[in-house]
């Protein structure tokens, strides 16, 4: 791969990676190097940058490195106790917030971390069936039967009904 290439990459679909990392990771210092971490793979594997749809892979390998971040975060069980008090101390709403959490934590339980992974590209980030599908490698009736089931977790029809 040119430098040319990568340099045409990182210019064009560079904002789209950003935003996306943005949105998982809400650290900007930790978006910008897991930007950087998706154009590294690039670099790594230059057969990558060949692909017909660029913008759909490099919004892939972003959500997977960031997914990835989150994970290990979680692993090392950071605490970041100062942080957590200041995140606190900024919201108005913590109690809806702390609900909302904890309603999203039964609710996904019960299903794979990849329909999560599907929920949140549809509903959060606006995705249609046809691309959730395409990142996720399914076919569009397998996101939709997913997504169907997660619409019919008990949790989630009790908090419709509330």
């Amino acid at each position: 791969m040119s430098s040319d290439n990568l340099e045409d990459l990182y210019r064009r679909y560079g904002p789209l990676v950003l935003r996306r990392c943005r949105q998982l990771l809400r650290d900007p210092a930790e978006s910008e190097d897991a930007m950087q971490e998706v154009f590294m793979q690039i670099v790594r594997n230059p057969h990558l940058a060949e692909a017909e749809f660029p913008s759909s892979l490099l919004y892939r390998i972003a959500t997977n490195v960031c997914l990835n971040r989150l994970r290990a975060s979680a692993r090392r069980a950071e605490t970041r106790e100062e942080e957590i008090l200041m995140t606190i101390a900024a919201d108005d709403n913590v109690e809806a917030r702390s609900a909302a959490g904890r309603l999203l934590d039964r609710i996904f339980r019960k299903h794979p971390e990849s329909t999560r992974v599907m929920a949140v590209l549809h509903y959060v980030d606006g995705l249609t069936l046809e691309e959730v599908a395409r990142e996720t490698a399914l076919s569009v009736s397998g996101v939709r039967k997913r997504l169907r089931a997660l619409q019919a977790t008990p949790e989630l029809m009790e908090a419709r009904h509330a």
